[in-house]
Formats: C-alpha cells, sequence, structure tokens
C-alpha cells in the first residue's frame, strides 16, 4: 500500500524546468534512493513531499493519518533553543502530553486540587502517551543524542558548528518515528562508525524512508529502489547503487545503439534526398517528411552539451626527495590529548585518507601539517619543493558577498592543463554557466559552494592537495569526476572524509585516529582497514576470553578483586604504552613488506619468513593489549 502518489507532478523557476508531469509512489515500509547532479531538483522534490513548498501543478496524495518527517540539507532551529529542547522539538504532542502528565503526578504527590479529577485526567494522558509511543521518549532521546556524538545538551545551538546542526537535527527526525521519513544528505558530518549504525537503524526502521545521499556504500546497504532525477523527469531503478550502475550500463548501452540506428537512417535519408529527386509528390514528399521527423527525433535525443565537472588540474612543480615527514608531532588542549607522538613520512604520489570520530583531531593535523597550529612537541619538515593547496570545509575563503565569478580567481585569464582559457570558460567546465556566475556567492547550495571552492582548488600551482571533506554535498557524477582526477593526480594527496567508497577508490593508505591520541599508518582504502581491524579485535576478545573465564565468580575472582598492583606490575603498565607502540609500529612495517611487489621477486622462503614474522607481531600486539586490559583493571579498584 501506498504512503504516498505523487501524479503529474510540474515545477518551474522562471523559465527553468525542475519537473515536467512526473509521477511516483512509495510503498509503506519501502526505502529509497534518490540520486541526480546538484541542481537536478531532488531536495525540491522532498520540499514538496515535506509541504515546504508547493507543485505548481500535480497531485500528492498520502495515506490517512501518515506523519512526514523531514531532514533538511541546511536545517532551521527557534530561536533560543539548547540542543535538549531542539532535539525535542519534533514531537511537539507528546512533549506537551509528557509536560501535563508530569504536572498532574506532582499535584497528586503535593496533594492539591480534586484527586479523583486528577487520576481521571492522569489517565488520559497515560493514554495519550501510550497511543505517541513516548514512554521511554526521553531514554530514547538521550541514547540517541549519545550515539551521534552530540553531548552538553544543555548547549544553544545557535553556537553550534554545521555539523553539529545536522547531527541535532538527525536526533530531532529519528525520534519522531514518522511512517515517510525524508533524509537529505543525512552521512554529512558523521564518522565511520556512526554511519554504519544509521545505516542499521534505518534498514530495521518500520516506517518508508526517502533518501537523498551520495555516500555508495549507504544506497547499497539500506535502499531497495533508486530513483534518479533529471531536468524534467524521473527514472526508476530495482536495487540498490550496485544494481543501478548495471542497470545504468545497459540502458546507456541500448540507447548508443539506437542512436547509432538513427544516425545511419538519417545519413541514407540525407544521401537519397541529396539526389533530389524532381518530383517532390507522393512517396518522395512522404520520405522527406520522415527525413523532417528523423531530424527532429536526433535532435531530442542528443544528450545536454555538458552535465557533469570537467577538472583540468594546473600544472605544478616537481616533488623533491623529501615532500612531508612528520617527527614525533603531539598536540593537547588541557588534559586532552589530539596527537600522541606521531610520526610518518608522505612519499611521492601517496594518497593518504585520514579517518576518525569527529572531534577526534583530524582539521587539528591538517593544520599542524599547514603551519597555522603549532604542536606541542615534535617537528612538521615540508620538502623545499612542496607547495600546499588547502581545501577547507568550512569554506572561509568564500566571500559570501562576492559573485561566483569574482570568488574563483583574481585574474580574467587562467592556465589549466598547460593551456591559457578565461575565467569564465573554466568556470563553465564546472558547471556555472554565465548568468549563475553574476549571482553572488551567499546565493550558492552547499553542493555548488564545494564545487566553486574545487574550481578554485585546481588553478593553483601545487604538488601536495589537502583535503577537509571535499566529498560533502557533492553529486554523484561530480565525485566520480574527482575520484578519477585523484587517482590520477602526479603529486600527493591527504585528505579527510568520511565517505568510505572515496577513500577505498582512491587512498592508497590512511591515517586512523584510535583513540587517546593514538594514530595509526595502514595500508590500503576504508574496506581493508576495516576488515583488518575488526579480525585485531575479534583476535583480542579471543585472547581475553580465557583470563575472563578464570576470574569467574569463586574465591580466585575474590582474591583477585582484593589486590592490588604490585612494583613490578606498576612499572610494567607505566611503559605499556610504549610496548605497544613499538610492536604496533614493527608490525605495520612487516606489513608495509608483504604489500610490497618487490618481496615476492625474493622467492618463497622470504614470503614465508616474513609471514611467519608478522604472525608473531600480530599475536604479539593482541597479547600486550590484554595483559594492558588485565592492569588497569586491577589497577582502577
Amino acid at each position: 500500500m501506498n504512503v504516498v502518489n505523487v501524479q503529474n507532478l510540474h515545477k518551474s523557476f522562471g523559465p527553468r524546468v525542475l519537473f515536467d508531469g512526473v509521477s511516483f509512489a512509495i510503498d509503506e515500509g519501502e526505502k529509497v534512493g534518490f540520486i541526480g547532479v546538484n541542481g537536478s531538483g531532488k531536495s525540491t522534490l522532498f520540499r514538496i513531499v515535506g509541504g515546504m513548498e508547493p507543485p505548481d501543478e500535480g497531485t500528492l496524495a498520502f495515506q490517512r493519518g501518515m506523519r512526514v518527517g523531514y531532514l533538511e540539507q541546511e536545517p532551521e532551529f527557534e530561536a533560543g533553543a539548547t540542543i535538549l529542547s531542539a532535539a525535542a522539538g519534533g514531537t511537539p504532542e507528546l512533549n506537551e502530553a509528557l509536560g501535563a502528565y508530569h504536572e498532574v503526578s506532582g499535584r497528586l504527590t503535593r496533594g492539591e486540587g480534586d484527586t479523583d479529577r486528577l487520576l481521571a485526567r492522569q489517565g488520559e494522558l497515560a493514554a495519550r502517551i501510550d497511543a505517541l509511543g513516548g514512554w521511554d521518549y526521553e531514554h530514547r532521546m538521550e541514547a540517541i543524542l549519545t550515539r551521534l556524538q552530540v553531548d552538553r545538551w544543555e548547549r544553544p545551538v545557535e553556537g553550534l558548528s554545521g555539523g553539529e546542526r545536522k547531527r541535532v537535527a538527525l536526533a530531532r527526525v529519528l525520534l519522531q518515528q514518522p511512517e515517510l521519513l525524508l533524509m537529505d544528505e543525512p552521512t554529512n558530518h558523521l564518522d565511520a562508525d556512526t554511519t554504519l549504525w544509521l545505516e542499521g537503524h534505518l534498514r530495521e526502521y518500520p516506517g518508508a524512508v526517502m533518501l537523498i545521499t551520495h555516500d555508495r556504500y549507504f544506497l547499497d546497504r539500506v535502499v531497495s529502489r533508486m530513483i534518479e532525477v533529471t531536468p524534467g523527469e524521473l527514472t526508476a531503478f530495482p536495487g540498490g547503487y550496485t544494481e543501478y550502475l548495471e542497470a545504468k550500463a545497459e540502458r546507456t548501452a541500448r540507447l548508443a545503439v539506437e542512436a547509432d540506428k538513427r544516425s545511419r537512417l538519417l545519413e541514407k535519408e540525407l544521401a537519397w534526398v541529396r539526389r533530389s529527386p524532381s518530383a517532390r509528390t507522393g512517396k518522395q514528399q512522404a520520405r522527406i517528411n520522415r527525413l523532417d521527423d528523423l531530424q527532429a527525433e536526433h535532435r531530442d535525443k542528443r544528450l545536454p552539451t555538458r552535465t557533469a565537472v570537467e577538472i583540468a588540474v594546473a600544472d605544478a612543480p616537481r616533488l623533491g626527495r623529501t615532500v612531508l615527514n612528520l617527527h614525533g608531532v603531539r598536540k593537547a588542549f588541557g588534559s586532552h590529548t589530539l596527537v600522541r607522538d606521531f610520526s610518518t613520512i608522505l612519499q611521492a604520489g601517496e594518497r593518504i585518507g585520514i579517518i576518525g570520530p569527529n572531534g577526534a583531531g583530524k582539521t587539528t593535523l591538517l593544520r599542524i601539517i599547514m603551519g597555522t597550529e603549532h604542536p606541542d612537541a615534535g617537528e612538521v619538515e615540508l620538502g623545499k619543493n612542496t607547495h600546499i593547496a588547502y581545501f577547507d570545509q568550512r569554506r572561509e575563503e568564500l566571500d559570501p558577498e562576492k559573485t561566483v565569478y569574482e570568488a574563483a580567481a583574481e585574474q580574467d585569464w587562467v592556465t589549466v592543463g598547460g593551456e591559457r582559457i578565461h575565467l569564465r570558460s573554466h568556470l563553465e567546465t564546472f558547471l556555472f554557466p554565465v548568468p549563475q556566475q553574476r549571482q553572488k556567492v551567499k546565493s550558492l547550495s552547499g553542493g555548488e559552494k564545494n564545487r566553486l571552492l574545487l574550481a578554485r582548488l585546481f588553478l593553483r600551482e601545487a604538488n601536495l592537495l589537502i583535503l577537509d571533506e571535499p566529498t560533502n554535498d557533492l553529486d554523484l557524477v561530480t565525485l566520480q569526476v574527482l575520484e578519477d582526477v585523484l587517482s590520477d593526480y602526479p603529486g600527493c594527496v591527504l585528505l579527510v572524509t568520511h565517505d568510505r567508497f572515496f577513500l577505498d577508490k582512491v587512498a592508497t593508505g590512511l591515517i586512523a585516529f584510535e583513540g587517546n591520541g593514538v594514530l595509526r599508518r595502514h595500508a590500503g582504502g576504508y574496506d581493508l582497514y576495516r576488515r583488518l581491524k575488526e579480525q585485531r579485535e575479534a583476535e583480542a576478545a579471543s585472547a581475553a576470553a580465557p583470563a575472563a573465564r578464570k576470574s569467574a565468580p569463586g574465591a580466585a575472582a575474590r582474591a583477585s578483586t582484593e589486590r592490588k598492583l604490585s612494583y613490578r606490575e606498576k612499572r610494567e603498565l607505566e611503559g605499556m604504552e610504549e610496548a605497544i607502540l613499538a610492536a604496533e609500529a614493527r608490525k605495520e612495517e612487516l606489513e608495509a613488506r608483504l604489500a610490497d611487489p618487490v618481496l615476492y621477486a625474493s622467492g618463497n622462503d622470504e614470503v614465508q619468513r616474513v609471514t611467519a614474522q608478522f604472525r608473531e607481531a600480530s599475536e604479539q600486539v593482541d597479547a600486550l593489549y590484554a595483559r594492558w586490559a588485565e592492569l588497569e583493571e586491577v589497577a582502577v579498584r
């Protein structure tokens, strides 16, 4: 049964037509992903379904009594709202009923008023709260805010960053539990672990979900149908993102065959017309009319001249022998250590992704590398030939009062890809037509602002790109182009992003913030990192299980709870962190050797020897973690 049925929808903004008689329906419990280039109308469609914006024509039929929840790309809150009140603001009926119930219960406790009347009122409110599913509401609100890594709930919403505002809005809409949930870029500003939690939550969500996201893994794991939004129309594809790609490839190939047939038929008709038979009546005139129809059809079937960003990179100086070295870098704010004695070497051609929870210190690390933040200890060594270009997720370098053209560059002529072109042409390759180049930056959407930042970025003669969340708000086509450009980039890339698919396609290695200021370097993309991490955690849990069983209830357990660390154990605990870091470094060194093709040219005996050493190093790391946990457990008693 449909929760919403949209028929013959029309929507235009001046001469720009977004939807021209489109229709679609969403079934109960269905999860549907909407994709399309920036500006195709996805957010407008969601605003129409969510009741925020009227259509020009068409009908929207909703299931009786159905509630719609809407997560906007740029959420808004009431003036003066705190995090807690903003998160609770999506359920005004429930909040009102809970408030009234607590008031009546308080009056009964204090013995105020007519007891029978208050008891009757309390029963009515209890039934109302039960109908709204609200008895565990406060507990669920606290659990969701905590899971989304939102803390200090008394803070005013006005002072929050864009990422925190988005997470508060996400909590608000999830707490509503509507029958139809509209979500516009819900994974923006979420770290990988929180995104995985949201995937599971939406898969189990009983209501229907309409979803706009550029996270391709998220689409594959959550949705059962994809709808592609193109100017004027919608096209549905069964399955998730992978099935969409397969169906799209087949459809494109089929259209190419049809276009080839039309082209050959057109050439044949043109050849006949050029022979110009003198008689233009009867069958001859019919063939000419047919030619006119073919030409019109050929024009209609042609793709737009530019439907995707075209990125050309400015020439850059060659990298020197030293690109970027970090030596024992440490950074803390008060008692909170973000980076603890981290060292690494960036080599030519490497593309390193930086991952970790929100607030772990990823942007701080980038600022330390660029010199805008000073480390507490350690050294950042930049090569003499290293030239940095920086993509700032906060878009601080964009003046909202400037036009797109003025914000892109200070000169009218620019050089990209070894060719001198006009700035206007460069912006057009980033899908900014000349009329839009005269718009002010503040009128752009989030995705358009990020495209403008990319247009600026690739004008710089740099050989080290430092990118802080460049994937937020970009459409899938632009993401695919950016992936290709970065994969072929001749310099080096340091990249902060939560987009796991993007990391798997682009990154040659990762720097992971793993808690307590510990940063570790890993080879490969995100999927390999995740599998190795899960394996390490499973092995550590398995190693700890026998120790846990030995300390089961009994005399031995009671004795262990009473004892304290010996002097030797205290010294062992003090040196445990250093021992673990050394063991991890040895393990990473062996892991790098196993990933090096040169090793496999040395013969099978050497491969087996290094493999055995890696296995021993892994076991040592697991044993050290288990011993650390054992000593810490005694120390805190």
